[in-house]
């Protein structure tokens, strides 16, 4: 074998003359082929597998585009290229060119979800906040596009390094659906499938401006404010109990032997808070039956309208939460009464509509100073037997 031989079998080993990917991954989206300094010879063999496509890069800007099939690199199937590089008759030396793989199959459960919550307005509480997450799934559907916006200036190759972006497009768009619905807040556990869709709607059109398509999306939860589920929950013992007075003068009393019994290191003592709630659930009662004649309506949450304030009536409105339980809704006085039993310390948790958030008791101007009492004194011993 010549000098001259030798030299050109080296310098066809440079060449690369198989183009594939063989995809191991969970997550990636491109995949760029190692050419660097090395030169494809021209007549190579390109083979590209089902959900996949390959592009060549002609310094930085994209050229050809072949789907998945077996092919023969020649100047007829290189159109683009060879019209960027100027070859003419059938030119068959080696050329240079970047050769990106994309992943066209479908990535599903993909997660997306609130960081802070997003102020919403509803027709029945007002302004609220909600938070949210679900999931979606996607596929590159046009790689052209989402070389030149994605990769070509961030060189993004795996899902992670993309959802990122995409969780900011879906908060954005998600607030406007979910507004544009006019879906109450309570109702909206029902119509996920009828918000799902027209989220998907309205996401469309921002993915595929990255060349992307949303086939799948997933809203799992909606959640509302504690304070607003407080009052729910509220809402859902006195529909359980109907609206006989008696019954929800039961429900009242049992709320304040549980406080009782929450408290007790409290000065009433176990006996007497019993006592004591028993007598509240039943002055509650009376006043309610006197104004109303049937349970109340928590105070935003719809229903019959507040019973009008006077002498001796106030609507129940405060709740107050001890060891992670949530009781009321009472009145100023009830509640003052409570504490002044010593049944509720001015320290407990507390909140009323309109409040930002839950508070002690003694933050609020209607229980400012108030303090536990005293403790009575305890009884005299019993004289010695005779």
């Amino acid at each position: 074998m010549g000098l001259l031989d030798n030299l050109k079998q080296q310098m066809g080993s440079q060449f690369i003359e198989i183009l594939q990917w063989l995809d191991d991954t969970n997550d990636s989206l491109v995949y760029r082929f190692p050419v660097y300094n090395q030169e494809i010879k021209m007549n190579a063999q390109l083979t590209v597998r089902e959900n996949q496509a390959a592009l060549f890069i002609n310094e930085g800007k994209a050229a050809d585009l072949f789907g998945p099939g077996r092919y023969q690199l020649t100047t007829q199937n290189l159109p683009i290229l060879t019209t960027l590089r100027g070859w003419k008759y059938g030119f068959q030396s080696p050329f240079k060119a970047d050769v990106y793989f994309f992943n066209a199959r479908l990535f599903t459960d993909l997660k997306w979800g609130t960081t802070n919550p997003v102020m919403m307005r509803d027709a029945e509480f007002g302004m609220i906040r909600l938070r949210a997450f679900g999931t979606y799934a996607l596929k590159i559907a046009d790689p052209k596009t989402f070389f030149a916006t994605i990769v070509g200036t961030q060189g993004l190759t795996t899902t992670d390094e993309i959802t990122g972006q995409l969780r900011s497009t879906i908060l954005s768009r998600l607030s406007d659906a979910i507004a544009e619905a006019k879906i109450a807040a309570l109702d909206i556990a029902s119509k996920y499938d009828e918000l799902s869709s027209h989220a998907r709607q309205i996401l469309g059109p921002e993915f595929a401006a990255y060349g992307l398509e949303l086939s799948k999306f997933f809203i799992e939860n909606v959640s509302l404010p504690e304070e607003v589920e407080a009052a729910i929950d509220q809402r859902t013992k006195l529909g359980v109990l109907g609206d006989r007075m008696g019954q929800y003068t039961q429900l009242q009393a049992a709320d304040a032997m549980k406080i009782a019994a929450a408290n007790p290191g409290g000065a009433a003592g176990a006996g007497v808070g019993i006592g004591a709630g028993i007598a509240m659930g039943g002055m509650m009662g009376g006043a309610l039956a006197t104004g109303m004649g049937g349970a109340p309506p928590v105070p935003g949450m719809g229903g019959a309208p507040p019973p009008p304030a006077g002498p001796g009536f106030a609507a129940p409105r405060w709740s107050v939460t001890i060891d992670g339980k949530t009781y009321g809704p009472y009145t100023d006085d009830s509640l003052k009464g409570m504490v002044a039993a010593g049944q509720v310390a001015p320290g407990t948790l507390a909140w009323k509509p309109g409040a930002t958030g839950w508070a002690p008791l003694s933050t609020f101007a209607e229980f400012a100073g108030s303090s536990a009492p005293a403790p009575p004194m305890p009884p005299p011993p019993p004289p010695p037997a005779r």
